[in-house]
C-alpha cells in the first residue's frame, strides 16, 4: 500500500482560497498512491484562533467540494486533514473529512480532545464524541487529530473498533517536536499498528510548525520522516504487518485493564 503524506506550509500571505487550489493540484499530483493525508486546519492555521470564525464552513462547504473533486481526479483514498466546520445547529468543531477514490464523504471526525487548556480552540470550538473508523480494502484506518496523539485510551478504543493504521492530521508546533515523534511511536507500538501523522510545516499566528510527518510500523520502526519545510512524504508498506506481528507478540491478549468491571 502506498501513502502520501501532504505537509502543507500555512504562509499568512496566501488566502484561503488559493491554498485551497493549489492543495487540491498536490493531491491529484499524487494519482497512483492508495491514501493521501493531508493535516490539521490546513485552511486557516492550527494557531489562527481569530480566522476560525470568519473561515468556518459547512461540512460541505468548498473544502469538501474541492476536495471531493481532488481524490476522484486522482482516484484516491483521502484523508483531507481538518477544516474549522460551523454546525448551523451548534458550535464550531475541528472535523476531519475521509474521502473514497469516487469523491464521496465516507467519514467526519470532530476532534474529541481540544487544545489550548480554556483557551484557543478549548474554549472556540465544540468537542466531538464518537470514535471513527474507515475500511480501506487493505486495512481499517483509526481517525484522531493532533492533541488527541496525548491520550493513549482514544487509540486503544480504536483498535478495539477494529483500526490498523491509526491516521493523525496535527498542526504541531516546533517547541514540543520531540513530543511528536515520541507519541507516534509510542501509540504504534503499544497498539500494534501502523501510524501515518501529517504535521503542517510554515508559522501560524506567530507559532512555528514542527513539520517532521512521520510514518511507524506496528514494531515502532521510523519508515519514513519528513524535514520542516512542506514536502511529500511517501511510503510503501505492508498492511498484513498488523496482524502479523499481533500473532507474533500478542500483547494485546494480555490487556486486563479496561476489558472487564475491576473486582470489589
Amino acid at each position: 500500500m502506498r501513502a502520501s503524506l501532504i505537509q502543507i506550509a500555512v504562509d499568512e500571505g496566501e488566502s484561503v482560497e488559493s491554498r485551497r487550489v493549489r492543495v487540491a493540484g498536490l493531491v491529484r499530483d499524487q494519482a497512483g498512491a492508495d491514501l493521501v493525508v493531508l493535516p490539521e486546519l490546513w485552511t486557516t492555521g492550527a494557531f489562527a484562533y481569530e480566522e476560525f470564525g470568519r473561515e468556518a464552513e459547512p461540512l460541505e462547504g468548498p473544502t469538501h467540494e474541492a476536495m471531493a473533486k481532488a481524490a476522484s481526479d486522482a482516484g484516491v483514498w483521502l484523508h483531507a486533514g481538518s477544516i474549522p466546520e460551523r454546525d448551523p445547529d451548534g458550535p464550531l468543531y475541528n472535523t476531519s473529512l475521509v474521502f473514497s477514490p469516487s469523491g464521496d464523504l465516507v467519514a467526519a471526525y470532530r476532534k474529541i480532545h481540544r487544545f489550548g487548556f480554556d483557551k484557543g480552540e478549548a474554549v472556540l470550538m465544540g468537542a466531538g464524541q464518537d470514535l471513527v473508523t474507515v475500511r480501506l480494502p487493505a486495512t481499517a484506518l483509526g481517525v484522531a487529530t493532533c492533541y488527541d496523539l496525548r491520550f493513549p485510551e482514544l487509540f486503544r478504543a480504536l483498535v478495539d473498533a477494529g483500526a490498523e493504521t491509526l491516521v493523525i492530521p496535527a498542526g504541531w508546533p516546533e517547541r514540543r517536536r520531540a513530543h511528536w515523534t515520541l507519541l507516534a511511536q509510542a501509540r504504534a507500538v503499544e497498539n500494534q499498528a501502523f501510524v501515518l501523522a501529517c504535521g503542517t510545516a510554515g508559522t501560524h499566528a506567530g507559532v512555528p510548525q514542527a513539520g517532521h510527518s512521520i510514518v511507524v510500523d506496528p514494531w515502532g520502526e521510523v519508515l519514513a520522516e519528513a524535514g520542516p519545510d512542506e514536502e511529500v512524504l511517501t511510503v510503501d508498506f505492508d498492511p498484513s504487518r498488523v496482524a502479523a506481528t499481533r500473532e507474533q507478540f500478542p500483547a494485546l491478549k494480555d490487556r486486563v485493564l479496561g476489558l472487564q468491571p475491576p473486582r470489589r
